[in-house]
């Protein structure tokens, strides 16, 4: 069986030249993620642009996503070779201050003292160093390391969201999204997104024709505002870095099944990060526990898994996500195809009203349909993606070919699981159309003559047609 879950792949230093980029897209790489909180806009601009041409080059659209820094906090610089904060020692944290040492934290937030109070338990990049402010004053914060560890880089220090008076997406979130706009970009993450309002900030047109926003969920009150963000958003991410700070180390594995089930309910894809394969930075080989974790992700439903560090600073980015590729693929092939849909009756919400719920019926029909006759494939066309997403959430045992004619729409489609993304005709106003859209699967090699496959469409995709549902389905041989 070929591998269902997308890979998404944080491209950085070690993985932006041209060959590894080339060499990370053979090896299954789906969506190419570019973080901003690193570097400057114009190696981010220069990063996507060499992607969409590895892209071309290799005849398959590669997503682009874009991660916004938002609200985070970060210290100065520790010296080269970093500092060791012992346990119990105490230290002072300064804002604006641009260098860091082992008794002195710098920090670029400036309304630091007035967001945090004594008995904060404040966090140091991944959580490992944390540190408990005893005493605030006009100048600078006191805090006791309560738990040391080695720090060096420039580290982001977690402060309780509910704490943060800065506000997400932040003015240069924005600064930064408008130059990506401009680039054609497929997907933007928001980061420390705290209620659907943060989401409706962002400001652009509506997926496709801006592009598709994933709600990062790393706060305790995203966790609170769940349902309403999913709804406002495009995509979600369960960024796990931040939310086990947040909400306890020991919550998290429920959080992410609770996030991913809500998800696939309301027909949105989702995203898994954060650590997935960390040994990888440094190690040949993952650990047992790694790949378990990004098997458990799967067999929970997860539309896609994500590599950040691994493959933007990591040893051999290639190796990264080959890794990712083998471990998904397995996962996959054992992924109980049956018993999801059984699971999916009592989670199934029906997505919005009118044309939407007709489209969401005749996903359904067709996910059946499908399934009962055995058909080799489920051939959808959507200028949205809103069909294609609707159906994946059924995740069918045999893949979906997603055509649009919408180029935005065939790189958001590269985040949705078990999707093939297509360029396809303008629209669909005949039964011809429908078998041309066969014909071209099969000239492409992804379904063969003789096999039986479901084709969804709406007439309504045909400007002044009538309506946008999805309300055409048909079970046809291939010629």
């Amino acid at each position: 069986m070929a591998r269902r879950t997308k890979i998404i792949a944080t491209i950085g230093p070690a993985s932006d030249d041209p060959q590894t980029l080339r060499r990370m897209v053979d090896s299954g790489m789906d969506v190419a993620r570019i973080a901003l909180a690193h570097g400057s806009l114009g190696d981010a601009i220069a990063r996507a642009r060499r992607v969409k041409e590895v892209g071309r080059e290799a005849g398959r659209p590669i997503g682009i996503l874009i991660d916004l820094p938002g609200p985070k906090v970060r210290l100065g610089a520790f010296p080269d070779g970093g500092a060791v904060l012992e346990s119990g020692s105490t230290l002072v944290l300064r804002p604006g201050v641009e260098q860091s040492t082992s008794t002195t934290l710098g920090v670029d937030y400036e309304s630091l003292l007035a967001d945090v109070h004594p008995g904060d338990s404040l966090a140091i990049g991944d959580g490992t160093v944390r540190l408990l402010v005893t005493s605030v004053d006009g100048e600078y914060a006191k805090a006791e390391v309560t738990s040391g560890g080695a720090v060096q880089g420039r580290p982001g220090l977690h402060v309780p969201s509910d704490r943060l008076t800065i506000s997400t997406p932040t003015a240069d979130d924005l600064y930064k999204l408008d130059a990506f706009i401009e680039e054609g970009i497929d997907m933007v993450a928001v980061s420390f997104v705290r209620s659907a309002h943060d989401i409706r900030r962002v400001g652009t047109e509506p997926y496709p024709r801006g592009p598709l926003v994933i709600a990062k969920i790393e706060t305790r009150a995203a966790v609170e505002n769940l349902e309403g963000i999913i709804n406002a958003s495009g995509a979600v991410m369960v960024a796990r870095g931040d939310l086990g700070i947040e909400m306890g180390i020991e919550e998290l594995p429920h959080l992410q099944k609770k996030i991913i089930r809500d998800c696939i309910s309301l027909g949105r894809p989702v995203i898994t990060a954060t650590q997935m394969l960390e040994s990888m930075i440094h190690s040949a080989t993952p650990t047992r526990a790694e790949v378990s974790d990004i098997a458990n992700a799967i067999f929970d439903g997860t539309s896609a898994v994500m590599l950040s560090a691994e493959t933007a600073i990591g040893v051999d980015p290639v190796a990264a996500v080959s890794t990712m590729c083998r471990v998904s693929e397995r996962a996959d092939a054992e992924f109980d195809y049956e018993g999801w849909a059984k699971r999916l009756r009592g989670l199934r919400s029906a997505v919005g009203d009118g044309d939407a719920r007709i489209t969401d019926a005749m996903t359904g029909a067709a996910w059946r349909a499908a399934t009962e006759m055995g058909a080799s494939a489920i051939i959808c066309i959507s200028d949205s993606g809103f069909t294609v997403r609707s159906i994946a959430r059924f995740r069918p045992a045999m893949p979906i070919l997603g055509f649009s004619p919408n180029p935005r729409t065939v790189g958001q489609l590269t985040l949705s699981w078990g999707t093939t993304p297509l360029i396809g005709p303008s629209g669909v106003d005949s039964l011809d159309t429908m078998d041309g859209l066969v014909t071209s699967a099969r000239d492409q090699g992804l379904v063969r003559t003789g096999d039986l496959v479901a084709v969804l469409a709406g007439a309504g995709t045909t400007p002044g047609a009538r309506g946008h549902a999805t309300d055409l389905l048909r079970l046809v041989r291939v010629p």
